[in-house]
């Protein structure tokens, strides 16, 4: 029998961002910097620089501080099917990234800290017999960050500082063979791996400040899935019920470069330009542990670098009240001939909004809001011919609450 090709359109088996961002990328990782258009590198909004950019931890207000909070990601994707008037719709469950920060100055210079974040974890739900359920039916990840991190301030303008990651994931996900009756694989892994985090912080002056981050790349590898199997009683001996898989998939470094100037005591304004180096997601491979020469198999993605430009303001109202705001526009990196629905990254157009309250001194509480809107596109997946028309949208709101003394 030839080698079978139901595995050469898996893809992102252990990564999905529900449509939220480019690739299987989300940056919920502080509500003051999503109320700014995602902006991070060139602020110092208290000890949520550990991800934005760990250098500007040193200028922390006080001698301890902690923020936490999360989002619920409520995102939604069409489908038209090319030359039909046939429509799919996900019906996903709710994405809840959340994070935690903690630091603390050991000395007037040097700021130590721990964050738990979770930049990728979320669910995809589509119908079990939509159209193209032969490329997936559901998936969701679960995957959560640990940072250590130190930060160094050098002189009263300049500040560096460094953390080291441990990630922590796990998937599970559904799609259908085809087969007679209800055949279908379950796949289910975990993965772990390290990486690190470094960033600089400048204070030019009281108006102008500058950063750049570099977030390295991480292969998430899994080395003993299990893969559970329905198929026919005929392809049993070839297909077995339970197997267990190995994979890799890269998560992509990341560059990011901004500028803040303080217009007034009221308005700052801030801009930033991110890199993420996709390209490193070229092809997905899977390897199974029994009958391998059947089952293995080497997807294409082809992705490609982006960049994406962001802005953002913050006006003060008053003591006890901040409002912010900001844009961005995200290229896709998916390559359009080798799309598939597993993660709908389209060119994305998104606004922010954001509110800090300050009941007493120290306390902040910080809420926000994204709406995200993906360009209506034309995507197909050539070894199954999946053309169609996809549309998403998606909205985020956030809410967290810091504190420092």
């Amino acid at each position: 029998m030839k080698k079978i090709s139901m595995f050469f359109v898996m893809a992102l088996v252990f990564i999905s961002a529900t449509a939220f961002a480019g690739g299987y990328q989300v940056r919920l990782e502080g509500n003051k910097q999503t109320g700014m258009g995602l902006i991070g590198a060139p602020l110092q909004f208290g000890v949520s620089s550990m991800f934005y950019n760990p250098g500007a931890l040193s200028f922390m207000k006080g001698k301890f501080g902690f923020d936490l909070g999360g989002s619920g990601i409520f995102a939604n994707v069409t489908f038209e099917k090319y030359e039909s008037d046939y429509i799919a719709r996900t019906d996903n469950p709710v994405g809840t990234p959340f994070y935690f920060y903690v630091a603390g100055k050991v000395s007037k210079n040097i700021a130590v800290g721990f964050a738990i974040y979770t930049p990728y974890g979320s669910a995809e739900k589509w119908n079990s017999n939509w159209a193209l359920k032969y490329l997936i039916q559901n998936i969701s990840l679960q995957a959560v960050y640990f940072q250590p991190t130190v930060s160094i301030k050098m002189g009263d303008k300049f500040g560096i500082g460094a953390g080291l990651v441990f990630v922590s994931g796990s998937v599970d996900m559904n799609r259908a063979l085809n087969y007679s009756g209800n055949s279908g694989v379950h796949l289910n892994g975990k993965a772990h791996s390290f990486g690190f985090n470094v960033g600089a912080h400048y204070k030019a002056s009281d108006q102008w400040s500058v950063g750049v981050t570099y977030r390295s790349r991480i292969n998430m590898d899994i080395k003993n899935g299990d893969a559970t199997f329905h198929v026919p009683d005929a392809l049993s001996a070839m297909i077995p019920a339970t197997n267990h898989f190995s994979s890799s998939l890269p998560l992509p470094s990341n560059l990011d470069i901004g500028v803040a100037y303080r217009v007034t005591k009221k308005v700052l304004l801030a801009a930033e330009l991110d890199w993420v180096r996709w390209s490193v997601y070229d092809s997905l491979s899977f390897k199974f542990k029994t009958n391998p020469q059947l089952l293995n198999s080497i997807s294409p993605r082809l992705y490609k670098d982006n960049w994406i430009p962001r802005i953002g303001v913050q006006y003060k109202v008053s003591d006890k009240l901040l409002l912010r705001a900001g844009a961005y526009y995200e290229t896709s990196p998916a390559n359009k001939d080798y799309f598939s629905p597993e993660t709908v990254t389209l060119n994305t157009f998104a606004y922010t909004l954001g509110v800090s309250y300050l009941p007493v001194k120290g306390l902040s509480i910080d809420a926000s809001f994204i709406q995200l809107f993906g360009q209506n596109s034309k995507m197909n997946y050539l070894p199954a011919n999946a053309v169609g028309y996809y549309k998403t949208n998606t909205v985020v709101p956030g809410l967290g609450i810091s504190y420092h003394f």
